[in-house]
């Protein structure tokens, strides 16, 4: 793909073009462009959402699912949760099923029934 037809897709996706924001996710994630997938999430595209949820979780990048969870992608809180139980981190588990995400509640249920 060339420069032309990526700033094409950038101005179809600007201009609301659900289509054209799904194949820069997807290009982006291909290329491994966290920057241009951020600024697809904050132009709400849930794919790119979910495409940085991935590679944040691959790179153990906690503060990029954060940031995601934050914006409110679902996949960024299992892949956050996941790492949060590797790591026995209980705050962070606790706060995710406080807010309601159904990975982080059972891994802290079954983390407390280890324990117990």
């Amino acid at each position: 793909m060339t420069d032309t037809d990526l700033d094409l897709l950038r101005r179809l996706a600007d201009d609301g073009n659900e289509e054209a924001a799904d194949r820069l996710a997807d290009l982006a994630a291909e290329r491994g462009d966290v920057e241009e997938l951020k600024g697809l999430v904050d132009a709400g595209n849930e794919l790119a959402g979910d495409r940085l949820a991935d590679i944040a979780g691959e790179h153990g990048d906690v503060d990029l699912l954060t940031w995601l969870v934050d914006a409110g992608n679902e996949l960024a809180a299992d892949r956050l949760a996941a790492i949060a139980d590797a790591q026995g981190d209980i705050e962070t588990l606790t706060r995710l099923a406080d807010e309601g995400n159904d990975a982080a509640a059972i891994l802290l249920s079954r983390t407390i029934n280890d324990a117990g």
